[in-house]
């Protein structure tokens, strides 16, 4: 589990790709002074295990699931990336829930200078949208970031100039691709609701049984909400 808040840019420095799957050397000296062999380090907000390291980076292999659903597969030797580690116990929890697991690939439409922020408009799949709503969270590259709005075919977010300093984000431009994860707890809820609210195990929710899902005003009333 990761909260979004990047700790270093790391940088790309080998790829080796075999027949469907990959090896990939990241240089990140500024975090591998706690990594262990088997460590989770999310890479542009892919959670990766660690199977080689040393002072300077470590290396990760890459499953051709992983390269068809994300933008790994664009990345060169010399790309800039975002990682974190595993968020520690006893940590402080700056940013939010993050998995690691990517949901879609969404594409930089805009970038708008207002005073001292970048208003940065992505295009997505209509399929994550329903998990976005204003001041909500979504990861981008493994960013955690507050969404400003939600349109029928993207969202918007707001970029300061930490987050731009600090992160891949700073430099990407329209066009450029990101990685996104929605907010694990809303799938969760929708997950939940689709399945029912009795005490018996259901079976796994499908696109049929979501339609029959319990979500009314009073069962939101019966439960505090």
């Amino acid at each position: 589990m990761f909260t979004g808040i990047v700790e270093a840019l790391g940088t790309v420095r080998q790829i080796k790709r075999g027949a469907q799957s990959a090896r990939i050397r990241i240089d990140a000296a500024a975090i591998m002074n706690d990594v262990h062999l088997g460590d989770s380090i999310a890479v542009n907000g892919i959670c990766l295990t660690v199977v080689a390291f040393d002072g300077r980076g470590f290396e990760a292999d890459v499953m051709a699931e992983t390269l068809r659903r994300t933008s790994l597969a664009q990345v060169k030797p010399g790309t800039a990336v975002n990682v974190e580690r595993a968020m520690r116990a006893d940590g402080r929890f700056g940013g939010h829930l993050v998995s690691g697991h990517i949901d879609g690939v969404g594409t930089i439409r805009k970038q708008t200078q207002v005073d001292i922020a970048v208003l940065t408009e992505i295009a997505c799949e209509a399929e994550l949208l329903k998990y976005m709503i204003p001041q909500g969270s979504v990861a981008i590259d493994g960013i955690s970031l507050t969404i400003v709005d939600v349109r029928s075919d993207g969202f918007q977010i707001s970029l300061i100039p930490h987050t731009g300093q600090m992160t891949t984000l700073g430099f990407k431009k329209a066009g450029d691709l990101v990685n996104l994860e929605v907010d694990v707890l809303a799938k969760y809820i929708e997950r939940l609701l689709a399945t029912g609210r009795g005490n018996k195990v259901t079976p796994a929710a499908t696109s049929e049984t979501k339609a029959a899902s319990t979500l009314t005003r009073a069962f939101l009333m019966e439960n505090g909400y």
